[in-house]
Formats: C-alpha cells, structure tokens, sequence
C-alpha cells in the first residue's frame, strides 16, 4: 500500500471476511485514494463491524464490537481524519448506524453519532474528487450489481455506475436491478436452495448485456455471485485501480 504522506487522511474498515476473500479490495482503494491526494491511517485495533452478530439475534455482541471500533478510531477522528471508509456496502450500512443502535449508551452515544456521521461508502468519496486525477484508461464493458445495503440501505443507487461512467467504462444494462442477489447477510448460509435461485436469476439479468465482467460493491454479494463460476465478480474499486494510467 502507498506510503505517502498526504494532508488529507481517512480511517478505512478493513473488515473481517473481505481481508481473507478479497484482500486486493482495500489495497486497490488505497492505490485510488492515493492518487487523488487522501492517505489512509491504518487501524489495526478495528475489526468486524458487528452487522453479522447483531442480525443473527446476538446484538449485545454486535454492540459491543461497535463500542470496539469507536475506540479504536476514536484518536484518529479526534486527529482530523475526514471520513470512515467502507468498501463493504452491508458493513457500511452497519456503520452507518452506530449513532442509532448506541443513542441510549451514555458512555458511547455522542461518539457513536460522530463515527456515524463520518462514515462513507467509497463511493460517496470518490464522486465529489476530480477523477481525472486517476488517469484511468478504460476499456471494459461492465455490469454493476449494486447490493441491497446500497441501494435501499445507504439510498446510493446509481452513484457507482455514475463514477464508472465518468471514468469512461461502458456499462451494460442490467433488468430488475432493485432484486436481491441471494446472499443477504448469511441468507446464503441459512436458506441455500433459495439462495441459489436468486443468484442464478440474477446473474442471468448481469449477463444479459454480454459484459466483459460484473462489478459489485459488497463482499458478500461478490463472493455469492463469483460462487457460481461464471461470469467474474469483482469489487468495482479493483478494476478502476487496474485501469489507471
């Protein structure tokens, strides 16, 4: 990962199945941030957001890894770090509501509402930078998966195939985009045989455009899809990064 000093600095999510899945999803955002002048301030002591505890009816355990990454983060939010990087749009989701699930904790709630408020999809990031400042040279067409926690979660539907259309990727039409995937949170785990029918009907609406290959933004939707072996799954960040000049 980059080592340059930049006066700009966010903290970022490194996650706890994305680093083991996918580890050059964070390094690819890191590369991308990078360019655009945004150091990342590594967090060793942040770990699992606490979304998978707490929607499988273990929300005291959920809380209480929240109550972890705000003391985690807490030194270097109070050293100006300007955002909460989330590459994972369900941890995202989680993150973003810290402030609500911890109102009534005396001890966290005011710190709870700072992190929420500082939390961000990547994409909410990169699309208020000059993006030309990433010399991307793109040539793919691309399908975009976009997860439910970004859509109807984060209310972020069409921010990413905004940037990537910036950036000049082609992308293809995808029928029935507002559907769910079939992975949902551990969905996949707990109810496979429906799972597997989402998946296939979802994949047969991103290849019903013939892209050269389908993006997403959330390691679980990712893992889900590329499980199929098919078209490839990536995190959109990855090719935006291999792409730059």
């Amino acid at each position: 990962r980059p080592t340059t000093q930049h006066a700009r600095r966010v903290l970022m999510l490194e996650g706890c199945v994305q680093p083991g899945l996918s580890p050059n999803t964070n390094a690819a955002t890191a590369r991308v941030l990078d360019r655009l002048g945004i150091g990342v301030t590594p967090i060793r002591e942040a770990g699992c957001c606490g979304a998978v505890d707490y929607h499988l009816n273990a929300q005291e355990a959920g809380l209480n890894r929240a109550r972890q990454n705000i003391d985690a983060w807490w030194p270097a939010i109070e050293a100006g770090a300007e955002a909460i990087v989330q590459t994972a749009s369900g941890c995202g989701a989680f993150v973003k509501d810290y402030g609500h699930l911890l109102a009534g904790d005396p001890a966290y709630a005011s710190k709870a509402a700072r992190v929420s408020a500082l939390a961000k999809d990547l994409v909410e990031v990169l699309q208020g930078e000059a993006l030309e400042k990433l010399q991307v040279r793109a040539q793919q067409r691309l399908a975009f998966h976009c997860p439910c926690t970004l859509q109807h979660a984060q209310k972020l539907g069409g921010a990413v195939e905004s940037v990537l259309s910036r950036l000049g990727f082609g992308l293809t039409a995808v029928p029935d985009g507002h559907l769910c995937c079939g992975s949902a949170g551990t969905y996949s785990l707990t109810q496979p045989e429906l799972s597997r029918q989402l998946r296939d009907n979802k994949l047969n609406a991103l290849e019903s455009g013939q892209p050269d290959a389908i993006v997403t933004a959330n390691i679980g939707c990712q893992t889900h899809l590329d499980g199929a072996g098919r078209t490839p799954v990536r995190h959109w960040i990855e090719l935006v990064e291999e792409a730059m000049e």
